[in-house]
């Protein structure tokens, strides 16, 4: 007895799955969203969101211009909305906030006497 083997025919096409290129798509897709999470995390310094130990503070804005401040401490998540509404109370004056010309903002404590204040100067001149 003698074996054979079926060879195809030259002239016919060898046969092929058209959807073996899906799963590689699939494959590719995963590591490119992987990948991207992992970029945006570091440039926005988000690992204290993931992490149990970190404290984040994040002020989101809606469309209708409406800002929900979002504090994480450890493991724990709250959200505050804000009314715009101005609040009232009892307390007392602590100091100033002035922004410089460069941007940066520099906090005053307020004093009996002002000579002795280290700041008091730098209050003194900004705007």
């Amino acid at each position: 007895m003698g074996r054979f083997i079926k060879l195809a025919a030259p002239s016919e096409p060898p046969e092929e799955d058209p959807l073996s290129g899906v799963a590689n798509l699939f494959d590719v897709s995963i590591v490119f969203i992987v990948g991207l999470m992992i970029t945006l995390f570091s440039v926005y310094n988000m690992g204290d969101l993931m992490s149990g130990q970190g404290e984040v503070t994040m002020v989101k804005t809606d469309a209708q211009g409406m800002q929900e401040i979002i504090v994480k401490k450890g493991e724990t998540i709250t959200a505050y909305k804000l009314s715009g509404q101005t609040g009232t109370g009892n307390g007392e004056r602590l100091g100033s906030a002035y922004r410089l010309a460069s941007g940066q903002i520099i906090y005053v404590p307020d004093a009996e006497n002002p000579s002795a204040t280290p700041g008091a100067d730098a209050a003194a001149e900004a705007p």
